[in-house]
């Protein structure tokens, strides 16, 4: 005969293969659902006065024993077993052997498939959070770091070669947007994730005269869903956390590059904490960037958390599927990765040094002022194709000679334009190129101050 144990043991004569329910259970990745179970179950056991379904003693029995087990739960005096599949079960099962036969109508008029629903609904909207919150603090490093560089100036790339000088601190600002749209997509995303599955039941909805808008109120839902079907089977919120975590990663590993970069010998634009990097076993000289890399290979791994929420959906008929149970070892996983990554980066930004004089030294080499000395020529009336030809023959030069742009002198730079003036000595510095770009979301210092005092007024909000 079926194990009596089973809940839905009764449409079966025959026993569940071990194997079978040790392959099918989720208890090892859902058991973190066990706060977010039983708070939706004493919400559920409300309804279900509120219904007339229990009376007022044996909704207070059930919802007492719910809390027993929470304490329980939280204080580890309580284990849950492979056996009973999930969590859902488990917190059941407990209940029954606490209260006795009432825990058996705890289930009346809802599914599993709308309580992992709301479970998983309810943990996202508090790692949403979390997520945002680690992302004001990485925010605030980055402030931080950009008021210490508002007088360095470093080269700006592009393609990986020279391009324009920049301030450091315009450079460190550019990261506090990027997590600023990670914040803001997040934020996005919380709105769909905020709302009740509950009372859909398997997919049809309930015979019961659940309350719904009482139930979303109870668990802190701004709303319920709207078509029973859909609220079972959707993942879509799931799906939409993981992939704004997966750019968190990506502006994590854009920012993780160049930190390896700029700590490398060759550039020594930073130095990266004792504390924050690791030696070779054999050779002694070495001082490794391994947490900026491994930020940057892990964000491989939470695309691949994306890509396969992406797969398991893609051919899923309406309404639940058993394929649904593999979504959350994903999503926990991205959570899970991007926090830590996170966490790690804001404290190792923290304590990472700026080698200021190196900068400086730096940011007058590479012809980083060409483009300052063609708009000269623009504002003296010469076309600026006309302008940019000329410079680069200038570039030539002192290539040629093995010169930079500002050790030459007015009568050298004459020799390519009668429009060339004393004044030019003065263009080509890379501080008058910095100043020079007074505009609005420009790397002048005026600008870069006023960007700061803008992003602290942000994290404020």
């Amino acid at each position: 005969m079926a194990k009596k144990k089973k809940a839905w043991g009764g449409r079966f004569t025959g026993r569940t293969n071990k194997e079978v329910e040790e392959f099918t259970s989720s208890l090892e990745v859902d058991r973190r659902f066990y706060k977010y179970d039983i708070l939706g179950s004493i919400a559920h056991a409300k309804a279900l006065f509120n219904a007339h379904v229990i009376n007022s003693k044996e909704c207070n029995k059930i919802i007492k024993g719910l809390q027993q087990i929470l304490k329980g739960f939280e204080s580890r005096k309580l284990k849950m077993k492979v056996e009973y599949e999930d969590v859902h079960m488990n917190v059941e099962k407990m209940l029954i052997d606490k209260i006795g036969h009432l825990g058996k109508k705890l289930h009346t008029g809802r599914s599993r498939n709308d309580q992992v629903a709301t479970d998983l609904r309810m943990y996202l909207k508090d790692e949403v959070v979390a997520v945002i919150g680690l992302l004001k603090e990485l925010q605030t490093t980055l402030i931080d770091l950009a008021e210490d560089s508002t007088d360095v100036i470093i080269p700006g790339y592009t393609h990986m070669q020279r391009a324009q000088p920049v301030l450091l601190a315009h450079h460190f600002m550019a990261y506090f947007e990027m997590f600023m749209r990670d914040r803001e997509r997040l934020a996005d995303a919380f709105r769909r994730i905020d709302v009740l599955p509950l009372g859909s039941g398997a997919l049809a909805g309930s015979s019961f005269n659940i309350k719904r808008d009482l139930v979303a109120k109870e668990l802190g839902f701004s709303r319920i869903s709207r078509n029973s079907m859909d609220s079972v089977s959707d993942r879509d919120f799931v799906i939409e956390v993981a992939s704004a975590v997966s750019m968190v990663m990506m502006h994590l590993s854009r920012l993780c590059e160049e930190l390896v970069i700029w700590s490398t010998y060759e550039f020594s634009f930073i130095e990266i904490s004792d504390s924050f990097t690791t030696g070779s076993s054999v050779m002694p000289q070495k001082k490794n960037p391994d947490v900026a890399e491994l930020v940057r290979g892990k964000t491989g791994r939470v695309y691949g958390d994306l890509l396969a929420l992406l797969t398991t959906m893609k051919g899923l008929p309406l309404a639940y599927n058993r394929d649904m149970q593999e979504d959350k070892e994903a999503v926990f996983d991205a959570i899970d990765t991007s926090k830590n990554c996170i966490n790690i980066i804001a404290k190792m930004l923290a304590v990472t040094k700026v080698n200021k004089k190196v900068l400086e030294v730096t940011a007058r080499k590479g012809f980083l002022t060409a483009t300052e000395i063609a708009n000269y020529l623009v504002d003296k009336g010469v076309p600026f194709r006309q302008a940019h030809e000329t410079v680069g023959k200038i570039i030539i030069s002192c290539l040629e000679s093995n010169m930079q742009l500002d050790y030459l002198s007015a009568k050298e730079f004459k020799k390519f334009s009668e429009k060339f003036d004393v004044d030019i000595t003065r263009v080509v510095s890379a501080d008058h190129s910095v100043k020079a770009k007074d505009i609005a979301g420009g790397t002048a210092p005026s600008r870069v101050k006023e960007a700061i005092k803008k992003a602290k007024a942000l994290l404020k909000g």
